[in-house]
This record gives C-alpha cells, structure tokens and sequence, in this order.
C-alpha cells in the first residue's frame, strides 16, 4: 500500500488539517461560554448541551462515511461533509437562543465527523507499518497546535467582536479545507460493492470482542481529558474568578502539554521503542497526574493546571500508538474500522463532557477521580488483551 497523494509531505499536511477540525469547531468557543449562559439567562449545563450534542452528532454520523467511503471513495464524501460543516457555522453564527446553538451545533458535528474518521481512515491508505505510526506522531503534534491556539483565538475575537465571529472564523476553516481536499487525488477510488456489502464490515467488527473491548478501554482513557474540555471554562472562570483571556492561556498551557506528549511519542518511536510499551508508560502517566491532581485540587489555578497537563501529556503520548493498534486489529474495509474507533472515542468524550456538567460540589476533585478510575482500569485490562499483538 502506498500513498496516492503527490507527495507524502501534501498527504500529511491535509490529513493534518482533516484531523484538527473537532479541536478547532469546540475549542474555540470554549471563552465565550461562560458569556453565552449569562446572555441567555440559562443554565451551566444547558449551555453545554452545545458540546454535547456536537459530539453525540458527531459520534453517530462516524458511522455512516467510513462505510460510505469505502464504497464511492474519500473524495466526494469529504467535500459533501465540509459542505455541510460550512453550512452549520453559518447557523451557529445566527443563533438567538441555546437551542438554535445546539441545532446548528448538531449540523456541525455531522460535518466535521466526515473530516476526523476520513482523516484516520486516508493514514491507512497511504502509509503502511511503522511509516504509518511515525506520521500518525507527526500529525498529532501538528493537531495539538489547534486546541492550543483556538481557544486565544477565540479569547481574543471575543475582546474585540462578538462570538458569532468565531464561527465565520470556522466557516474559512472550511473553506480552505475544501481547497486541500480538491486538490488531493483520491487515496481510495470507489470499490464497485455496494452499500449493503460494505456496512457488513459494522457486523464482523462489533461481533469482534476483542477489538471492541480494545476500543472502549481506549475511549474510556481519553475520558479525563473530555472532562476537562467541557468543565474547564467554567473551573477557571467562574471558580477561580479568571478573565476570558487569561483562562484561554490556561487551556492553552494543557494543549502544550498535550503536543509535548506527541512530541515525546515520535522520539521514542524514533527510537523504535515498541508502539504497546509506549502506551503502558502513558497510562501510567496519566494515573500519576490524576492521584496529584487530586490533593492538589484546592490549590488555586495553577495547582489545578500543572497535575492536569502531567495527565494531558502522557495521554498524548499514548493516542498515535493506540490509533495505530487498533487499525492493525484490521486487514480491510480501513473506512468501516476508522469509523468504529472514532465512534468509540466520542461517545466517551459526549458523556464526560455531560458527566462533568452535573452540579458537582468540587469539579476538580471529580475530574481527578475519573482520571484515577479509567487509567487503573486501563493498566489492569490493556495488558492481557494487546500483549499478544505486540511485535
């Protein structure tokens, strides 16, 4: 298998871009949601309905264009998903009430769904091996670079335009994605079976339990970070009486720490340090930031920042290897399987960002918990089910 783009460097940078779309459309407007509740004299967890229902949306429609671009080809189901995610920014911009934000917010995650899994899927196609490993690493930390710098962004259009800015800000995302796209020859023309035959791919992989067990410990690892995506504005602007802008520069400081982690993961892949034993010190990793995370959680912002971004880091040091493992559970029908594993990793991601929103009396200390209780599971199952597969 070899990369059908025109050069490998043009294949990474747009897959790059794919990738960096759910960072980009949540984070963001991620300042602005403190604002938002009080403009519309709602609630905290009404308010993150609009996280919720963009990654419930963009979870289930992770189903339907893997399969459906094994069958027509990545190409013409790229362009149709950004045509709708340029749609739903628009309609986000014009919203005057939280529901018409959640409905434009459901539009977005059907869009942006089609940008993430074939971003996955198209890594399959045009590398192989550990080549593939090594770029899924280089992507990652050119990913990181969109939670890190979105929500500044989103601080700072907020100091000095309205929010609806920050969606006709995503609205040229789209645009320009659309241009890397048309430009791309299609990595995976279209099979000629039909749609029927492709969706079997969904019943061979569920019934599958090893490589659906993989895939939910997986998610329910990534589950800390979620948590923090959707109570973060919150813990530092509202608990700990930050500005917009400053809390911007603390999530920004996490989304450091999560490139340092793929930064970290590409050295020791350099190294060839073995994918599965990269993922085993992350967890380890993160179960150490949580449990510090924990008796640090009254200690003010940055007793809050510095044991989060030790979890956020060692995370990030487990995703390429860990994406990587699991498509190699597979040897065909790359779309069905890409769009299982991203399927997994959002719906865990939905119902942290819901979980987080209950009115806990100490959201730190919960978010610690929940680091402590995924990462432990993790370690104590990972390594009976993946050691077999190691090379």
């Amino acid at each position: 298998m070899t990369t059908s783009a025109p050069t490998k460097i043009r294949a990474l940078l747009i897959l790059a871009l794919l990738a960096a779309f759910p960072p980009l459309s949540t984070d963001m407007y991620l300042p602005a949601l403190p604002s938002l509740t009080a403009l519309w004299n709602t609630t905290e967890a009404t308010i993150n309905l609009t996280l919720v229902a963009f990654f419930v949306s963009f979870s289930l429609s992770l189903l339907f264009y893997g399969p459906i671009s094994d069958r027509y080809g990545r190409k013409p189901v790229l362009m149709a998903g950004i045509s709708i995610y340029i749609l739903a920014c628009l309609v986000c911009a014009a919203a005057d009430s939280p529901w018409m934000l959640v409905a434009g917010r459901v539009l977005q995650g059907m869009g942006a769904a089609s940008a993430a899994t074939l971003s996955l899927a198209m890594t399959k196609d045009c590398f192989e091996g550990a080549e593939r490993e090594r770029v899924m690493a280089h992507m990652a930390v050119i990913v990181s670079l969109a939670p890190m710098l979105a929500p500044v962004l989103g601080g700072l259009i907020l100091n000095v335009a309205g929010w609806p800015v920050i969606f006709y800000t995503q609205v040229v995302l789209g645009v320009v994605s659309m241009w890397g796209v048309w430009r791309l020859k299609e990595p995976a023309p279209a099979t000629g079976r039909s749609l029927g035959q492709v969706l079997k791919a969904y019943v061979k992989l569920i019934s599958n339990l090893r490589f659906m067990t993989l895939c939910t410990l997986i998610a329910l690892g990534m589950t800390p970070l979620f948590c923090f995506i959707g109570g973060s504005a919150f813990i530092f602007i509202d608990h700990f009486g930050l500005s917009e802008q400053v809390y911007s520069y603390f999530f920004a400081f996490n989304s450091a720490a999560l490139m340092l982690g793929f930064w970290i993961c590409g050295r020791l892949l350099k190294r060839h340090v073995p994918g599965f034993k990269i993922i085993i010190m992350g967890y380890c990793g993160i179960l150490a930031g949580a449990v510090a995370l924990a008796f640090c959680s009254n200690l003010g912002p940055w007793g809050m920042a510095v044991p989060m971004a030790t979890l956020t880091m060692s995370l990030g040091m487990t995703r390429p290897p860990s994406s990587n493992f699991l498509l190699e559970q597979v040897r065909q029908d790359a779309g069905s399987a890409a769009s299982l594993i991203m399927f997994t990793y959002f719906v865990g991601g939905a119902t942290a960002m819901w979980f987080i929103a209950l009115p806990w009396d100490n959201k730190i200390l919960t978010l610690a918990l929940v680091g402590v209780a995924t990462s432990a599971l993790v370690l104590a199952l990972l390594p009976r089910l993946g050691r077999t597969r190691e090379k």
